[in-house]
């Protein structure tokens, strides 16, 4: 009987595991779209001509800057004279003296009646006066609260003829010039590119692989060049049944403006 050879050794493959799906998505790059923080389309609320425009487009701003003048000498005209009113002294000097006539009076009567010196009706009217001119004081005070108010409400209306910028950026576009009429329509419009907000559409098989707070690098498309970080900020909770997609938003540091917003870009997620 033939014996048969049994090999003394197995040659075993091993394949090396794939990469996880986390690992994988995070790796791949995906395609985004650099743009403002925020982007304002400023206008006033009063209706009015336009005396000044103090930028054009592409001029920075800074957050508080007056950028647009309304004419307002009307306004002004009613600041000065609500001012006025409202410094008056000569009303409440006048109640003052007024009732420290009519406690000394009612001191003197007082005691003339304690004597039986003054009849009944002499106290009475003393009393009264007194009261009267307390009384009057009270007013002269109200009245000037309410001047010192008018004052303010005046201050306000004319504040509102000047626009002031509420970011710090740059300017988009310029819409009306000095001698047009503005209404509720834009004058001009203004977008904050520090930080930079970066937006993502990713394909739905990335759900749960991307987080808020999760690190990212980014690649702008030329002639731009270098990496940038980047962190996620937003991660939309609604995915579209239509594409299979759901957006990635996420927030850029842009000191010195060092790039402008609407460049295409790639980014990667970082672990």
């Amino acid at each position: 009987m033939r014996s048969r050879l049994i090999p003394a050794f197995f040659a075993v493959a091993v394949l090396a595991p794939s990469a996880t799906p986390v690992s994988a998505a995070r790796s791949a790059e995906l395609d985004c779209l650099i743009e403002p923080y925020v982007v304002v389309a400023l206008s006033s609320s009063v209706e009015g001509l336009v005396e000044a425009v103090t930028v054009d487009r592409g001029d920075l701003v800074k957050e508080g800057q007056v950028l647009v003048r309304l004419e307002s000498s009307v306004e002004k005209a009613a600041v000065a004279v609500a001012r006025a009113r409202a410094e008056m002294e000569s009303g409440i000097q006048s109640s003052q003296a007024r009732v420290e006539f009519g406690v000394r009076r009612f001191v003197r009567t007082e005691g003339l009646f304690k004597q039986d010196l003054v009849p009944l009706k002499e106290m009475d009217e003393a009393e009264t006066a007194k009261v009267l001119a307390e009384i009057g004081l009270i007013e002269a005070k109200e009245n000037k609260s309410l001047a010192e108010l008018e004052w303010e409400r005046a201050a306000a209306a004319l504040a509102l003829r000047t626009i002031r910028s509420p970011i710090t950026g740059v300017v988009l576009e310029r819409s009306l010039s000095p001698g047009e009429f503005a209404k509720q329509a834009p004058i001009l419009k203004l977008a904050q590119i520090d930080p930079l907000r970066i937006e993502v559409i990713a394909p739905v098989s990335w759900l749960g692989k991307v987080a808020v707070g999760m690190r990212a690098e980014l690649l702008p498309e030329a002639p731009v060049s270098g990496l940038y970080a980047a962190r996620v900020t937003v991660v939309d909770r609604v995915v579209d049944a239509a594409s299979g997609t759901f957006g990635v938003r996420l927030e850029m540091p842009n000191p010195g403006y060092r790039l402008p917003a609407g460049l295409k870009c790639k980014v990667r997620f970082l672990q």
